[in-house]
């Protein structure tokens, strides 16, 4: 069984955010979680690579990542080496309270944007590299700034990454424990009762009856208000819950593919490697070697 750091941020319950600039030629903190939201930025880390919930992937050169509160994360030096003369890693992280943005106030209409992009945070963000880049040069002087106006700019930053294109969801869903709204009672119910029953037999006249529908015209419709078919929802589902028995059980791996709805292990561990990049049991090493410290 991995059990992983519950990291205690610096962060006072007086200030509004916190920041760490570091260089470093190796990342040896490791994997953790915390209550904050974290904005981490990582300049010439290629070959680094960064574990966010279920996801893992080595890095390029630089790159920008938005953690949600008590999502599991790190960096591991993995594939990096650095060598004498070579530019040092670069790392910028910026946390900030998980209430600094009280529900009331991201309800207006001018924080729109902002509001969802804390939402998917639940699931980690990666940001595009034209977005890192454009937002590279403010990040850093923000380690300059205090007082008030640095509040400022830290929303302004954020603000601009809200309404930026091309970022990237990186962690399951059911891993994060997000329940994600489908603005459709039908699909909501159906989700509801996979979710539920995601370790049984699960069929597509199970989930039609459920919805109200025929076989055809619900697989139709789930493709379109989910852009996935009802067995890649299915398995996605299954996937995340596999990844959290992966690190708090202990069980075997079969063990978990069985309890999660896979009867086939070899087909298990084929669609785990092709939906997280990595085998169960490299996912299962990557939280390994961690403990718990409060």
């Amino acid at each position: 069984m991995s059990q992983i750091y519950n990291e205690i941020t610096p962060l006072t319950p007086y200030d509004c955010f916190t920041f760490f600039s570091r260089k470093k030629t190796e990342f040896d903190f490791p994997i953790h979680y915390h209550e904050e939201y974290e904005l981490n930025f990582i300049l010439n880390g290629k070959g680094v690579k960064r574990v966010i919930g279920d996801h893992s992937q080595e890095i390029d050169d630089v790159e920008l990542v938005l953690v949600g509160s008590n999502l599991p994360h790190g960096w591991l030096t993995n594939n990096y080496k650095y060598t004498n003369g070579q530019e040092k890693i670069t790392e910028i992280t910026i946390q900030f309270h998980k209430d600094l943005f009280e529900e009331n106030f991201l309800r207006r209409n001018q924080l729109y944007f902002l509001k969802n992009l804390l939402e998917r945070s639940s699931k980690g963000i990666l940001f595009s590299k034209e977005t890192t880049l454009a937002v590279k040069k403010r990040i850093i002087d923000l380690t300059t700034k205090t007082g008030f106006d640095s509040v400022l700019e830290l929303i302004s930053i954020l603000h601009d990454l809200s309404i930026s294109k091309q970022m990237k969801l990186l962690s399951n869903a059911t891993f994060a424990g997000e329940q994600i709204t489908y603005n459709s009672r039908r699909i909501e119910k159906v989700f509801e009762y996979m979710r539920s029953s995601y370790n049984k037999d699960v069929s597509l006249t199970d989930v039609a009856k459920i919805a109200g529908m025929t076989e055809v015209s619900f697989s139709r419709f789930i493709k379109k208000r989910t852009g996935k078919t009802f067995v890649e929802s299915l398995n996605d589902i299954r996937l995340g819950y596999a990844a959290r028995k992966l690190i708090d059980s202990s069980e075997t791996i079969a063990e978990i593919a069985f309890k999660c709805g896979f009867n086939n292990v070899p087909y298990f561990n084929r669609l785990f490697k092709k939906k997280k990049n990595i085998t169960p049991k490299e996912f299962r090493e990557n939280y390994s070697g961690t403990r718990t410290f409060i």
